[in-house]
């Protein structure tokens, strides 16, 4: 397949630009049409005041998570409903390892109900799966000494032992405790008090909520080299996703960075978003190809193809979509049919039903379908502002389909 040249592209940015800035001059709005706009206006902002005022009034009130409402009259069956191919229903297997513990029941002499004389007829067996509630506590005996020749101190160290520290610090949470600390806090989001209680509540286990925040820095220097290990694959992939969302540190503002890679998925928290923080992590040489929404500081990424995350423009079209009036709907219903159009490109390109040189006119049918769009202005200011990103990375949006690398993945991961 033959691909357009970086000339040929900024060629036709120019001309798509051009084009625009002759239709603004052109189409100047009447004195019928300022007026329509200001009544629409004025319809859409006392609308969005009765939705702020409504999500204002919900948010202060002491409702049951997850409330979506009044239920309805009468009530839907709850569940899902069993399709035609449902299968059995699942349960729990019998374990395959050999029990730890083997309780009789013995059968009764008497029938609880009548007090007559029983006979026992067969014999059953239940297994149950039962979490340890008392702990473990080791105590490691540590012989210490010096060397005769150096005279260094030798303090040796067994592979349970999660510290060195003796004396008054001689107590030290075991690594399994240490491990769960950290699945608590990172997976399922428990707070380091809550993390106390629980040790507390259920094991019997005391520790103050700084001793937890302790463990999760001591189980995260121990992590420190495979984190670096990982953050080296990056620049080696063929293909990243990276975003960022908001953090904070100490109470103030930051950001946490994600790196998503074919094999790996990186985190790193820093107080910048800007190319600064991403530049040390992918590399000013990269040259594979960025997926992203569009943040500017990744076009400075030179060497680098880059596709534009399809996920936050259909997002971005669906907003508009919802809040638009009258025809202001139009272009961003527009660029939802061309995205999705071009989706399905990519779809029949994977299932084989498209030739080369088919895709390759699909694709230049597409770039004039965009080219057509963003050739009149747009009076709405919400339609204007998308139709200058389109503009900026109009270039970026159907790489996709120049690369065969893409026939699974065309919005970014965070979409």
């Amino acid at each position: 397949m033959l691909f357009p040249s970086p000339a040929h592209r900024i060629a036709r940015s120019r001309r798509v630009w051009n084009r625009r800035q002759n239709g603004s001059r052109m189409a100047q709005p009447t004195y019928e049409q300022l007026q329509q706009r200001v009544v629409e206006l004025e319809t859409q902002v006392r609308q969005l005041t009765a939705q702020l005022q409504e999500l204002s009034r919900a948010n202060k009130r002491q409702a049951a998570p997850f409330a979506k409402g009044p239920p309805k009259d009468p009530p839907a069956t709850p569940g899902r409903k069993a399709g035609a191919d449902y299968g059995p229903k699942a349960h729990r297997g019998i374990p395959r390892r050999k029990p730890d513990e083997i309780i009789d029941v013995p059968f009764p002499d008497h029938c609880p109900d009548c007090g007559g004389p029983t006979a026992e007829d067969r014999q059953a067996q239940q297994f149950q799966m039962e979490i340890p509630r008392r702990p473990i506590l080791r105590r490691f005996d540590i012989h210490i000494g010096h060397c005769r020749h150096c005279g260094r101190r030798i303090q040796p160290r067994h592979p349970l032992q999660t510290s060195d520290a003796i004396g008054a610090a001689a107590s030290q949470l075991g690594p399994e405790a240490q491990a769960a600390i950290v699945h608590l806090n990172k997976h399922a989001g428990l707070s380091h008090g809550k993390i106390a209680d629980l040790f507390a509540t259920l094991f019997g286990v005391r520790v103050t909520p700084s001793g937890v925040c302790q463990a999760m820095q001591r189980a995260a220097r121990r992590r420190e080299p495979i984190y670096r290990r990982i953050l080296a694959s990056v620049p080696q992939s063929p293909w990243i996703v990276p975003d960022e969302t908001g953090w904070r540190i100490g109470g103030r503002m930051a950001w946490m960075h994600g790196f998503v890679t074919p094999l790996a998925t990186v985190y790193h928290v820093a107080v910048g978003r800007g190319y600064e923080v991403a530049e040390p992590i992918i590399g000013a040489q990269y040259a594979g190809t960025m997926i992203h929404d569009g943040w500017s500081p990744y076009d400075r990424l030179f060497f680098a193809r880059h596709q534009q995350c399809l996920a936050h423009l259909l997002r971005r079209c669906k907003g508009l979509l919802q809040t638009a009036r009258a025809g202001a709907a139009r272009f961003p219903g527009q660029v939802r049919r061309l995205l999705l159009d071009a989706l399905t490109l990519r779809d029949r390109r994977a299932d084989g039903q498209i030739a080369p040189h088919g895709q390759a006119v699909a694709v230049g049918q597409l770039e004039s379908r965009l080219d057509r769009m963003l050739y009149w202005t747009k009076n709405h200011p919400d339609n204007e502002r998308l139709a200058k990103r389109l503009l900026r990375h109009c270039d970026e949006l159907f790489t996709f389909l120049d690369y065969p690398m893409f026939l699974s993945t065309t919005t970014s991961p965070n979409g």
